[in-house]
């Protein structure tokens, strides 16, 4: 048996993102709350829509003794408790898509966190996407110079943006 072959098995396949080194803990935490997909979590604007995910939260999801039919848990602010509420169907929809089926028969809509008034003032509105910074432009001509000899105008500014990011993106790394 090789040395490598006693190695655990995390590490035989090489480098691992952060995502797949952490999901088996977000999905730890997610089941503590009832959330069976993290995906539902990590991904609630998407799941429901840029409108709703800036209205409402996802907290938990609670399970009766049956098993069947499921109730997802919402926290909303109070003046928007009415909209969520209207959306309500739509959301279970597209809550049930993600997980694949019927899992969420009820929704409901709480205006405070379980845990107290404080806890329920959350600001809802997603963090402003952040623009990348321009490219430097002594980058800029390294990636147009490595790029000269290419024919195609199409592949060339392809490679040429392609290199922009990839110099830039090495510099970075090494300082």
């Amino acid at each position: 048996m090789s040395e490598t072959d006693n190695r655990p098995e995390r590490r035989r396949r090489g480098f691992e993102t952060a995502a797949a080194l952490l999901s088996g803990r977000i999905r730890k935490l997610g089941e503590g709350r009832g959330f069976a997909v993290s995906r539902l979590l990590t991904h609630w604007a998407e799941v429901v829509g840029e409108d709703v995910a800036r209205l409402a939260l996802p907290v938990k999801v609670s399970y009766p003794r049956d098993g069947f039919g499921a109730t997802l848990t919402v926290l909303t602010t109070g003046a928007s408790a009415p909209l969520v509420q209207m959306q309500a169907p739509a959301i279970r929809d597209r809550v049930n898509a993600c997980y694949g089926y019927n899992a969420i028969a009820r929704i409901t809509i709480t205006q405070t966190a379980p845990t107290g008034f404080a806890d329920g003032q959350v600001a809802f509105a997603p963090a402003p996407r952040r623009e990348p910074p321009p490219p430097d432009p002594a980058t800029t001509e390294t990636a147009r110079g490595l790029a000269l000899g290419v024919g195609d105008d199409g592949l060339r500014a392809a490679l040429e943006a392609l290199g922009e990011k990839v110099l830039s993106r090495s510099g970075k790394q090494k300082g």
